[in-house]
């Protein structure tokens, strides 16, 4: 008896420090590490072969993507931010159209109109906007054409932050008005205001892996989502319906130009309606937006769809915009649009930039589609034009994070600037893993034989460049032979992405894979840390005497 009571008063201090050390690391293994501690050791996380590393596409028939309303009722509601205090309200009425010939609808037929309120069923405001019809044609016999149902949008305005508003929209005199929707608005403008989560996707699909992407994201319940371009891959279809994961190889010596499905949009955004609906969805073109058709036209679907910000940010194109979300400024870069130093869409980044006033929007987050650091021999390099036109311009003026599509894998990227560790550039983070039907991207370009030939990746817009920026490297090849010092975590697994800022310093960015359980962080995690007081280029005196240079300088060359 005296014995057991000895081996029992013995082990106790032991079962004391095995849970303390438990305890201890436990937290350890919960601790997030800091851009502070940076640069990280590059990490990848071996793809799970258990996987696929594709997904089949969700049929015509499943109740995600077909019509729900009779023809003139609106559909594929969607919503984006406007100003602080305005919002864009989206939707589409009456039926597409395919066939040799086709006949667009009057868009004058049917009213768009808003009434919106902040109590249930009681709408005390009501605002009017626009029409419009695109059409998807080709010169071409046994070719499709298309023509949209009527795409509506209105801005409504005069709203408060932090308040929750209801709305139907349609046109009332047909009686033909949505049911009742909901949405609230962001914080205004200022150091200590910023929504609870903002989620990051990109080159999303309509996959079931799309799919569970959208419903990872709605747990995440977020105030706003991102999304960085490639969405419908219409693109990747003929004009009878026909798809897959390679239009180049199948299609391209059979088809005389290069065909879309555009009801593969219809059905994207019907699939994304339960939360653009009620969340403000910003977009940036993708290179699956450019849908090349008759005239040499491109971007029209992406044009006529979205209503984004352009004109009230002072861009004359919905291919770039910036817009605030509480403190917070996003710069939405066009990835295939010029982007030469002498064109204008540097000239309105600059500008843009310049206006920041970094009191009121201490965070400055940058996204477009197309990678400008990127370790995947998928794209590799493929755009270091565009990286060597406008990455100055993101140092100047101290842009915190820079997020990106288009590789279909994930990637973080160590504080860089001009491929070296530099703690006062930003941080980059590849997200084009949504969950399209092209499959992940796996070989990374530092694998043996991988490395592709120079003169075969081509800068998109070389042709507005003189000189081929690939060659313009300093570590005396093309390729590293192992993953970069510059690229810290890499892992291809299909996911989305959680921005919730701290404070005006302090940012937390948590990466979601669809794979874990959604209490599990087994993806990314860091709080990204802004030193303004070590870092001049993110210090508002700097941007002010920056601000004052660029005037200057614009005055002399005016006179």
């Amino acid at each position: 008896m005296q014995c057991s009571r000895g081996r029992a008063l013995l082990l106790a201090p032991v079962l004391v420090l095995l849970i303390v050390s438990f305890a201890s690391a436990t937290v350890e293994r919960k601790r997030i590490p800091t851009t502070l501690e940076g640069p990280f050791k590059p990490y990848t996380k071996e793809f799970d072969s258990s996987l696929r590393s594709g997904s089949d596409d969700l049929p015509l028939y499943d109740p995600r993507v077909v019509k729900r309303v009779p023809a003139i009722f609106p559909e594929q509601i969607f919503i984006a931010l406007s100003t602080p205090d305005a919002m864009w309200m989206s939707w589409v009425s009456g039926d597409w159209q395919m066939g040799p010939k086709v006949a667009p609808l009057d868009p004058t037929s049917v009213k768009s109109v808003v009434q919106y309120g902040t109590t249930s069923e009681k709408y005390t405001m009501s605002s009017n906007g626009t029409a419009e019809v695109y059409s998807q044609l080709y010169p071409f016999n046994n070719v499709l054409n298309y023509t949209s149902g009527i795409i509506h949008h209105v801005r409504i305005t005069g709203l408060k932050p932090n308040t929750k508003y209801y709305y139907k929209c349609g046109d009332p005199t047909l009686s033909a008005m949505s049911g009742e929707h909901s949405f609230t608005t962001l914080p205004a403008p200022g150091p200590a205001n910023y929504p609870t989560r903002i989620a990051v996707i990109g080159d999303l699909g309509l996959t079931y892996n799309s799919t569970s992407t959208v419903d990872h994201m709605i747990e995440n319940n977020p105030d706003l989502v991102l999304m960085v371009g490639d969405m419908s891959y219409a693109n990747l279809y003929i004009t009878n319906g026909t798809g897959t994961d390679d239009y180049g190889q199948t299609f391209g010596k059979d088809t005389p130009i290069h065909e879309t499905y555009q009801p593969r949009w219809d059905m994207w955004q019907r699939m994304v309606e339960p939360l653009a609906s009620r969340v403000p969805f910003m977009v940036i073109e993708g290179n699956h937006e450019v849908e090349s058709q008759i005239n040499g036209e491109s971007f029209v679907a992406y044009k006529a769809r979205f209503a984004v910000p352009h004109a009230e940010s002072n861009s004359d194109t919905s291919m770039y915009y910036s817009f605030n979300a509480g403190g917070i400024h996003f710069v939405m870069i066009g990835s295939y649009v010029d982007y030469n130093k002498t064109g204008e869409q540097c000239r309105w980044l600059q500008e843009d930039l310049a206006k920041v006033d970094r009191a009121v929007t201490p965070w400055i987050i940058a996204l477009t589609h197309a990678p400008w650091y990127n370790s995947y021999l998928a794209h590799y390099r493929e755009v270091e034009c565009f990286r060597q036109s406008m990455e100055d311009l993101l140092y100047k003026y101290g842009v915190d994070v820079m997020f990106h599509g288009h590789v279909h894998a994930y990637e973080r990227i160590n504080r860089v600037y001009d491929y070296k560790y530099d703690p006062c550039g930003p941080v980059y983070i590849t997200v084009g893993d949504g969950g399209n039907g092209e499959k992940l991207a796996v070989p990374h370009a530092d694998e043996h034989g991988a490395c592709p030939d120079p003169l075969k990746t081509p800068d998109w817009s070389f042709s507005h460049l003189s000189g081929y920026c690939g060659f313009n490297f300093t570590n005396g090849k093309f390729c590293w032979d192992k993953q970069p010092a510059w690229s810290a975590w890499r892992d291809s697994s299909f996911g989305h992405g959680i921005i919730e800022v701290v404070n005006s310093t302090h940012l937390l960015w948590t990466w979601h894979r669809n794979q874990d359980e959604f209490d599990e962080v087994v993806g990314d995690q860091i709080y990204i840390v802004r030193q303004p007081h070590v870092c001049s280029n993110q210090n508002v005196l700097q941007r002010n005497k920056n601000m004052l240079s660029f005037r200057n300088s614009d005055r002399s060359q005016m006179s």
